[in-house]
């Protein structure tokens, strides 16, 4: 699918991390294209991550419950949709585990909504791609050496895995049985501007600049590869527009890093750009999690050799340019945690 076709394009999730970063990055890029982003906005979810382009000729915002088939369907036929991107979902591990019920229903059963409503279109003979962004942690654990590639079992280890390995599965079905033009990408963690501070960067940067402990999980010997939000924008981009029908491409940024070392790298990021510390005296080592996988790492080989692509950033760079976002925009941040959001907040990290 060529760049310069012109589509009708549905992002859901739009308004979260991922999303909101991937809208700002397209909608000037492709202004012939019009992007719908289509969020429920529940907590993670903030509009005012989008205010460079909510004025944009090519950019409409609605509130629509991916749950929610009648809605959805209205929106597609008002819009003329004719593709998704595919980012909404509840993404935490930590509020899957004490509340699974929310990460069945909106990662199994919005996704079912959204194809079958491409099912549709496609048995009508209208052109549909249909791009489901989903994560590494589908595939398990890794051991100690070795990595994630596009023919790497599923096994997932928490109620937010297998919600989002029951959705991939899903997509591939609907390319298999019914002939949907799909594209998928798993990819490793993702960290930068506008991330919700229930994540670990966000979360971590904010505690050591008002002096709050630093909670690390077990012994914080787990590795994760991490990606830097802009250089998975650019590869959604790609594969979204290049990408083959009916393949997988693993999307990695081969920074792999434990995250007792991440946390102390942070520390001493926020103390040579403030002053102060050392702030690695905050650290206080937790519980952990059950069913926490040790090691996730992907092998980036496929995209490039397929599309190209290659991250731009290293990971200093990234935690740096990171760092300094939080740090500029922290009305950002403490406007995130009001409401809903502050009381589960204080309850699940407040007090260590």
């Amino acid at each position: 699918m060529p760049k310069t076709t012109k589509r009708h394009i549905a992002v859901t999730g739009g308004a979260g991390f991922i999303g909101s970063n991937l809208l700002l990055h397209l909608v000037p890029n492709h202004p012939d294209s019009l992007y719908v982003n289509i969020d429920c906005l529940t907590y993670a979810g903030n509009l005012a991550n989008l205010q460079a382009i909510e004025n944009a000729d090519n950019y409409v915002f609605e509130k629509i419950d991916i749950c929610d088939y009648n809605a959805l369907k209205e929106c597609f036929d008002h819009h003329g949709i004719d593709s998704v991107i595919h980012l909404a979902a509840e993404s935490h591990v930590d509020r899957s585990i004490t509340g699974p019920a929310e990460f069945v229903a909106s990662n199994i059963n919005g996704t079912f909504n959204l194809l079958e409503l491409a099912r549709v279109a496609h048995e009508q003979s209208r052109e549909f791609r249909f791009h489901q962004v989903s994560t590494d942690e589908v595939f398990g654990s890794l051991g100690a050496t070795g990595y994630f590639t596009e023919e790497s079992r599923y096994r997932p280890n928490s109620p937010y895995s297998a919600s989002k390995a029951a959705a991939d599965h899903l997509v591939r079905a609907y390319h298999k049985t019914y002939g949907l033009d799909t594209v998928t990408t798993n990819c490793s963690n993702n960290y930068g501007p506008y991330q919700f501070p229930e994540k670990l960067l966000p979360l971590m940067i904010r505690n050591a600049t008002t002096g709050k402990q630093l909670p690390v999980y077990g012994d914080g010997r787990q590795v994760r590869d991490w990606l830097y939000v802009e250089d998975h924008c650019e590869a959604l981009e790609l594969v979204f527009y290049e990408g083959e029908t009916g393949e997988t491409y693993n999307i990695g940024g081969h920074n792999e890093i434990e995250n007792i070392e991440l946390v102390r790298m942070l520390c001493r990021t926020l103390d040579d750009l403030l002053g102060g510390g050392p702030r690695e005296n905050l650290i206080e080592f937790v519980k952990d999690r059950p069913g926490h996988d040790r090691r996730y790492a992907i092998d980036p080989g496929y995209i490039k050799k397929k599309l190209g692509w290659v991250p731009r950033y290293t990971f200093e760079q990234g935690l740096r340019l990171t760092i300094q976002w939080y740090l500029d925009h922290e009305e950002w941040l403490e406007g995130c945690l009001s409401g809903e959001y502050r009381r589960y907040y204080e309850m699940n990290y407040g007090k260590r």
